[in-house]
């Protein structure tokens, strides 16, 4: 019998890893469920999960296992994720009318990022959060979800188009008809994308406006001091993230026309 400290040092490698990684994102996007609050469920550290998550380091069986308890689900071997011998399988190229990208032209841009758009409600604040971009083995294509956000119930995710047409990258949800979306210009050097947001804001009673504003993703690990939520003028990083989120019209990845 496997006791727990072998059972902890046995990693997941590969295929299995990613898949798994994949399936998870999947379900935290479903469920509306922050990364934080997995880690806490599942009694594991929020490090752990978010290196297994970025690919950085390879989930344990153990961690796993803790994570298929709390959801009540299996993220390992899901009959969609194999072909007719057993085997894992991937496609590698993503449905046309999201820009026929394959997975290896895409690798650049998964992964965690730094998510700066201003604060509605606070005029002169910026709101800021985590959006990650990762590859939906099952489906295909890349996809997107959105943590640690102030705001949870409005938490988005969706899929990612990204057409040789234009060379832009467009984040899209679609919940029954209803759209939001992120349009991205071209990544720099750092990975930094830059664009605009088209959403809906909150109006007055149950009110929803449409509303437009600049957008900035930064790879997390380039940010030292990671503050998440509504920054201030009195926080000590609102400095370094307005510079960030001015480039999106300063370096004209978009524009404004009144």
């Amino acid at each position: 019998m496997t006791d727990d400290t072998e059972l902890q040092a046995e990693e997941l490698q590969g295929a299995d890893n990613t898949r798994i990684a994949a399936a998870l994102r999947e379900e935290l996007a479903r469920r509306r469920i922050s990364r934080q609050a997995l880690a806490d469920m599942a009694k594991i550290s929020l490090s752990t999960l978010e290196k297994a998550l970025s690919g950085s380091r390879p989930f344990s069986l153990a961690t796993v296992v803790r994570i298929e308890d709390v959801l009540a689900t299996s993220l390992r071997g899901r009959p969609d994720d194999r072909g007719a011998g057993g085997a894992a399988t991937e496609t590698q190229l993503a449905p046309a009318h999201m820009g026929s990208y394959s997975r290896p032209a895409v690798r650049w841009i998964e992964g965690a990022y730094l998510t700066l758009r201003p604060a509605f409600s606070q005029p002169g604040a910026i709101y800021a959060y985590v959006t990650e971009i990762f590859w939906n083995a099952a489906a295909g294509h890349l996809d997107f979800a959105e943590s640690e956000r102030a705001d949870s119930t409005f938490t988005q995710a969706g899929f990612v188009s990204m057409p040789n047409l234009s060379g832009h990258t467009y984040l899209v949800t679609s919940e029954e008809g209803q759209y939001r979306l992120i349009m991205l210009g071209r990544g720099t050097r750092e990975r930094r994308m830059f664009g605009l947001l088209s959403t809906l804001q909150v109006g007055s009673g149950s009110q929803l406006l449409p509303v437009s504003c600049p957008i900035a993703l930064v790879p997390v690990e380039q940010i030292a001091d990671l503050q998440l939520g509504v920054i201030g003028e009195d926080n000590a990083v609102r400095a370094e993230y307005r510079e960030i989120l001015d480039r999106a019209l300063t370096a004209e990845f978009c524009r404004w026309h009144g």
